[in-house]
């Protein structure tokens, strides 16, 4: 089996995949880490990077979604994926309205925090589920109820997001990344009803720097794909790897 590199979204963990990983593992053997600590974008690339030598991998197939989408760009810039899948990746805006993302950023941190010693009070409702991934995906149902808890409490884990998010501010450019260096195959999916990072503008620089990827947008999907459509999902990786 080929090695599949996963890599999640700020604030997020590698548990974001587990709905998709049995399809995945059935073709690949995956390696979804969780990174933590780190306060700016090209040191967590530094810590994906560590992982994936850490487990013997030169170079793999790479999916990431959000920030790791962004995340594995910068690793096949650095020539060490075979092939790219970037779920809404972060870093494609044209102009400054990321700054903005960063400003919801912080108040969903802050939200989740005041919540989280409620979880599972808040999580044992459908209202609650619904508030909880109001901005990840259009579906819910089917997500488990102990990996949304998961996730609310990594949410409000997330120590270092507050750095990064003012480290970011304080940059012109917090998501450098040279295009022409990307040379692996690639396929950029969107969810047309994302309302992170919103269709087609978060994608705007994206756009005119990967003219020739393979781009999907799916239509009634939110930000994350592998948790609102994970069958799906894993498919677009699959069909893509091999």
């Amino acid at each position: 089996m080929t090695p599949l590199v996963c890599l999640h979204g700020f604030m997020d963990t590698g548990r974001t995949w587990d709905l998709a990983l049995p399809a995945l593992e059935r073709e690949h053997e995956v390696l979804a880490p969780t990174l933590r600590g780190a306060t700016s974008a090209e040191a967590l690339a530094d810590e994906a990077e560590r992982a994936m030598d850490e487990a013997g991998l030169a170079t793999a197939h790479i999916a990431g979604n959000s920030l790791g989408g962004y995340l594995a760009l910068v690793l096949a810039a650095r020539g060490r994926a075979r092939s790219v899948v970037a779920f809404a990746p972060a870093g494609g805006w044209a102009d400054d309205s990321w700054r903005a993302t960063l400003a919801l950023q912080a108040r969903i941190y802050e939200q989740t925090k005041l919540a989280a010693p409620r979880a599972d009070a808040i999580l044992a409702t459908p209202e609650g589920r619904r508030r909880a991934t109001e901005y990840i995906t259009v579906r819910y149902e089917h997500i488990p109820v102990e990996l949304l808890t998961h996730q609310l409490l990594g949410v409000a884990a997330s120590d270092a997001a507050p750095a990064m998010i003012e480290n970011a501010l304080r940059s012109e450019q917090p998501w450098p990344l040279d295009p022409e260096r990307v040379t692996c195959p690639l396929r950029i999916v969107w969810g047309a009803e994302d309302r992170l990072l919103p269709w087609p503008t978060a994608a705007e620089r994206y756009r005119a720097a990967f003219p020739n990827a393979d781009w999907i947008v799916l239509d009634g999907v939110g930000h994350c794909p592998q948790l609102d459509v994970p069958l799906e999902a894993a498919q677009l990786i699959l069909g893509f790897t091999s």
